[in-house]
This record gives C-alpha cells, structure tokens and sequence, in this order.
C-alpha cells in the first residue's frame, strides 16, 4: 500500500498542495502535520510507522518534509528498510525500492542538508557583517505610525475618563496589555 506523508511547519501554511500530489502518487492513506520538521516529536509521522507492514511504499512530496537533516532522513529510511518498506519522494524522483533509487536518495539528501549548511552559513555571515556595522536584527523599536496614533486616540480616551478600560480596548480593536503599552509610550501614568 502506498502510504503518503505531508507536513508543513506553521499552522498559516497549507496541506493542499502536498495531499493533492500525493493523492495523484496513489496514496490510500495520508499522514498530515502542521509542525517543525526540527520537532523529534511528531506525532503523526510516529503512529504511521506504527502502522507500517513489509511492501508498504511511503511516498512524500519532497524530502524535507519527512526530515530536516541528512542523518534524520537516513535513520528514517533505514526504519522503513529494516521493515521491508520502500520510500518515494515526488518532488526529488527517488525511488529506494531500487537499487539506484536508494543511490541517488543517499546523494540527494546529502546534498540538501549542504544547501540548508551554505544558507545558515550565509545568514549568519550577514547578520555578524550588519552588527560590525552597527545594525541589528529584529523588529524596530516604538511604534509604527498607525500605532502612534491609535497611542494617541487611546491616550484621549483614557484621559477623558468616561470609558472603562475595557470600552477602550473594545473601541480600538486592541487588547488590555496593547493598550497600556501605548499610554506607557505616551508617558501616560496608568492608575489602578
């Protein structure tokens, strides 16, 4: 049985694309998860191996999907091998039920864990050359110009005294911690 796995890092990224391809491979059952593929703990990828039987195919749509580093992958596929089951991935046109599929999975997971290497090696290259010249990373400080002056508005307001706290906040589509930011940026003092 052809057995499919899809996984995306963040709740916001969607499954579509990756079921639908692994849908069209033949899969009868897929495995779906919205989580890191950095996470040891992924529930939906241990209960299928759990449920895996000798002739098994597990088919992905590409190989970071199943793992994040080149000994995760290998260790996994090794897991399906010592089974008896085979291991496909779309998107790179592996194929381990044959001899030169589980070559060229050897090949192309090391280099993928060498393109992810050169990445992180280039970021942190260009975050230390940023620092030497006096940058940092992250979000700016103070608020953005739409927040200045709903920090305004919310200063008039809490000033007016007619509103509970709670009005305000309703009023401004803001929660209680965002709204005693903004008087605390407006050196409002904030009475209990």
């Amino acid at each position: 049985m052809k057995i499919g796995y899809a996984r995306v890092s963040t709740k916001e990224q969607s499954l579509n694309l990756q079921e639908d391809a692994l849908k069209k491979a033949g899969c009868e059952k897929i495995y779906s998860e919205h989580i890191s593929g950095a996470k040891s703990n992924r529930p939906q990828l241990q209960e299928m191996i759990k449920q895996l039987r000798q002739g098994d195919i597990i088919v992905v749509w590409k190989l970071d999907r199943l793992g994040r580093s080149l000994r995760d992958l290998v260790n996994l596929v090794s897991t399906f091998q010592d089974i008896g089951v085979g291991f496909q991935s779309l998107h790179d046109a592996i194929d381990t039920t044959t001899p030169t599929g589980k070559l060229t999975f050897h090949l192309f997971a090391a280099l993928a864990e060498f393109e992810r290497d050169i990445i992180s090696t280039r970021t942190k290259a260009g975050l230390e050359a940023a620092r030497a010249r006096g940058r940092k990373g992250g979000r700016p400080k103070g608020l953005s110009k739409k927040a200045q002056d709903k920090a305004r508005l919310a200063e008039s307001l809490y000033k007016e005294n007619e509103r509970s706290i709670s009005e305000i906040c309703n009023h401004l589509h803001i929660s209680k911690p965002t709204l005693y930011r903004y008087l605390r940026s407006r050196s409002v003092s904030i009475g209990k």
